[in-house]
């Protein structure tokens, strides 16, 4: 486990102190360089530092800003895979990339792919060791590259089901709570994407052993995954898989319908 963090505390200087020296020979302070990219200076500090991991799309903008010839995206493309999720989750994540259909449950947090920047920055602050800075916008920089499946020119088909008491949670405060509830509300109407919630007070319930995510490889085999609190699980037997595809099917009976769901959002936005 240090090893992986030597190796991502490294990576992140290395791109950082690129950063830093491409903006002076620039003749460009931090504060100039963020105003430009219409940034707060504290981002490009955290970069510079190693604090905070540089994306594609920014690394592009200050390549044409700094007239660095590409040098950073090159950069970017051609450093050692750093280590962007916990070993036992690496393999799920994989898998979901090049998905062709999703279906996740949740019960007590939202599903990765539906999170704002704030909201995965309140769940991951919330682990436990707490992570440091660094490790934390690590995290958060990556679940959200994990949500371009969403927006591909072939995205996959996607349904996701949500317990009511995960919308009357306030991880992160009210503002993180109310931007959260937009963006669910925007995801809702994304091409390919169904979202409903499970509301609470229903005598049956078909997810009471947890959450779990089912999907569909582009070689059409099923697959299922399941989480605990130290390591996860990804069931291939069609026979497991088959007991996880009915409870699915089942919650999606019981849970209000897309349409429904999308009246609740809309209630709850206009109870601000």
């Amino acid at each position: 486990m240090q090893a992986r963090k030597k190796k991502n505390a490294t990576a992140l200087r290395l791109v950082g102190s690129l950063l830093a020296q491409f903006r002076r020979a620039a003749g460009l302070t931090q504060r100039q360089l963020a105003d430009r990219l219409c940034l707060n200076e504290e981002t490009i500090a955290s970069i510079e530092q190693g604090r905070r991991p540089l994306k594609f799309d920014l690394a592009k903008d200050l390549d044409r800003i700094l007239d660095t010839k590409d040098a950073l995206t090159v950069t970017l493309e051609n450093l050692p895979e750093m280590d962007k999720f916990p070993l036992w989750a690496e393999e799920y994540i994989d898998h979901e990339r090049e998905a062709i259909t999703l279906s996740w449950y949740e019960n007590q947090v939202l599903p990765g792919l539906l999170q704002t920047e704030n909201y995965a920055r309140a769940v991951i602050s919330n682990d436990v060791p707490l992570l440091s800075e660094e490790e934390i916008e690590l995290r958060v920089a990556f679940r959200m590259e994990r949500q371009d499946i969403l927006h591909r020119k072939c995205p996959p088909s996607a349904s996701f089901i949500l317990s009511e008491a995960i919308l009357m949670d306030r991880l992160g405060g009210d503002d993180t709570y109310w931007e959260q509830v937009r963006h669910l509300r925007t995801c809702a109407d994304l091409p390919g994407i169904t979202i409903q919630v499970m509301p609470l007070g229903r005598t049956a319930h078909a997810g009471l052993s947890g959450p779990f995510i089912l999907l569909e490889t582009p070689e059409h085999k099923l697959l299922a995954y399941t989480e605990t609190q130290r390591g996860s699980q990804i069931i291939s037997d069609p026979d497991g898989v088959s007991v996880l595809a009915r409870k699915y099917a089942m919650l999606r009976s019981q849970a209000l319908s897309p349409e429904e769901t999308k009246g609740l959002l809309d209630r709850l936005l206009g109870e601000r």
